[in-house]
């Protein structure tokens, strides 16, 4: 499969009952997000829990007044949202990348909540030719239709990779043999230092807190955008954009 490849879907579809989840899970589905109710036990509840671990799902127990403002209806304590896209994991594109001779350019998203922060992100990731987004399976924002309709349909077609693991997935990436570039105001250092034509992990942080600090301390690089007028920073899609963009000028100005 190539690395770009996935099946278009149309929208979330929400999925209630817990036997229903349960054979979402077992015939394949995607789950954009689940969520449990707190304090529910029973047979079928374990079936799914062991389905959770098994297909590497990550369930959010809250209580039932969450579940009963999704739906009215009979959930039975379990509610999830099957994702309008396929995610693939970033361990099979970059060989994948290499062996096609290209140099990677990775975007790694550390926790963007926003939807349509991730659908502009997406976009122009499409547009420029990056290979691949990375983001984490918890705390970030879920893939759907109003993130689908701000990507203009690019999250249709550029992989993401969504990981348990956050941290041991950019560590990989840097094992790999890609620098980590992080987008941050916690430097001297100017976007235009890096040199992107080497394989590159271009890292971006959420739109509260930033890149986490795990992240920054095995960072080879720290980048900040410029900045000459009374406001301090950009929005975190429109900042993505921008240092992106210059990793496409420099590859560009070496063919």
């Amino acid at each position: 499969m190539a690395y770009n490849s996935r099946e278009v879907r149309e929208s979330n579809q929400m999925v209630f009952g817990i036997r229903a989840v349960v054979e979402a899970i077992r015939a394949g589905k995607e789950i954009e997000s689940l969520y449990i109710q707190r304090g529910i036990g029973g047979e079928l509840l374990n079936e799914l829990r062991a389905l959770t671990v098994e297909y590497n799902i990550t369930a959010q127990l809250v209580p039932v007044e969450k579940l009963n403002r999704l739906t009215m209806k009979n959930h039975q304590g379990v509610v999830a949202y099957i994702s309008p896209i396929i995610y693939q994991k970033v361990e099979d594109i970059i060989p994948q990348i290499f062996e096609k001779g290209e140099v990677p350019l990775i975007l790694v998203l550390d926790a963007i909540t926003d939807v349509r922060n991730m659908g502009a992100i997406a976009r122009t990731a499409e547009c420029a030719g990056v290979h691949a987004i990375v983001i984490p399976a918890k705390g970030s924002a879920q893939i759907n239709p109003d993130a689908i309709k701000t990507s203009a349909g690019a999250l249709y077609k550029i992989p993401v990779c969504r990981h348990d693991n956050f941290m041991q997935t950019v560590k990989f990436l840097q094992e790999s043999g890609l620098q980590l570039v992080c987008c941050t105001e916690k430097t001297k250092e100017n976007i235009y230092a890096p040199d992107y034509t080497a394989p590159t992990a271009i890292i971006m942080g959420s739109e509260e807190d930033g890149i986490r600090n795990d992240i920054i301390r095995i960072a080879d690089h720290l980048a900040k955008i410029p900045m000459f007028g009374e406001i301090e920073s950009l929005n975190v899609s429109v900042s993505t954009a921008v240092i992106v963009y210059e990793a496409i000028r420099q590859r560009e100005l070496v063919k």
